[in-house]
């Protein structure tokens, strides 16, 4: 068994893993337990149940990536290339993900909050909430952009809201398909929704 130091972590990494490569409801204690190679003793030493282990993973998992969204959207990054790079970031992810498991992975928060959303109150209010930062990561560089000219937008949190919207359905789709190709159509799509020109420079 994983010694008591990195049990957690590993029981943390594994249920991620299961969730995104497959699903919620198909994940047992039983093969979180074997993925992590942690007796079910020290399982449920950290935690309560399934729910419970998830719901501080998506905590875990959410908090990491929160660091590298930052950088992306920084101020000083010009505010259509922090979008631009969003979508390339998961682009990169989605063909590591294809080459590592064989298939498209597309979001884990959003297949994950489809399948529970009725059923697992407390992860679906988690993962509402990390659609509320990604709204206000999106809102920020839509608002800059207006704000030095480059695009015109009367609401940019609508704006941002349908953007982010537009990203998920496409990697939902590409899941589905098992496509990543379809994702090569992102970023023209997110500039046709800001009503700029593929043509035209994204940065001053």
């Amino acid at each position: 068994m994983g010694r008591v130091s990195d049990a957690r972590e590993k029981l943390v990494s594994a249920v991620w893993e299961l969730m995104w490569t497959g699903s919620y409801g198909q994940t047992t204690i039983d093969q979180i337990c074997d993925k992590a190679g942690v007796k079910k003793g020290s399982f449920y030493h950290f935690f309560d149940d399934k729910a419970d282990l998830a719901s501080v993973a998506l905590d875990e998992c959410w908090e990491k990536y929160r660091s590298s969204l930052d950088a992306v959207f920084s101020p000083t990054v010009p505010p259509l290339e922090r979008l631009q790079q969003f979508f390339q970031i998961g682009y990169e992810k989605q063909l590591e993900m294809k080459k590592q498991y064989g298939s498209v992975q597309g979001c884990p928060l959003f297949a994950l909050g489809a399948e529970i959303c009725n059923s697992e109150a407390k992860l679906r209010t988690k993962i509402q909430k990390v659609f509320q930062h990604h709204h206000q990561y999106f809102e920020s560089a839509i608002r800059d952009a207006h704000a030095i000219g480059l695009i015109y937008v009367e609401n940019p949190a609508v704006t941002a809201r349908i953007l982010f919207a537009y990203s998920e359905g496409l990697l939902t789709q590409a899941r589905i398909l098992n496509d990543t190709d379809v994702l090569k159509e992102m970023w023209n799509g997110a500039l046709a929704i800001l009503g700029v020109s593929s043509r035209q420079p994204v940065s001053v």
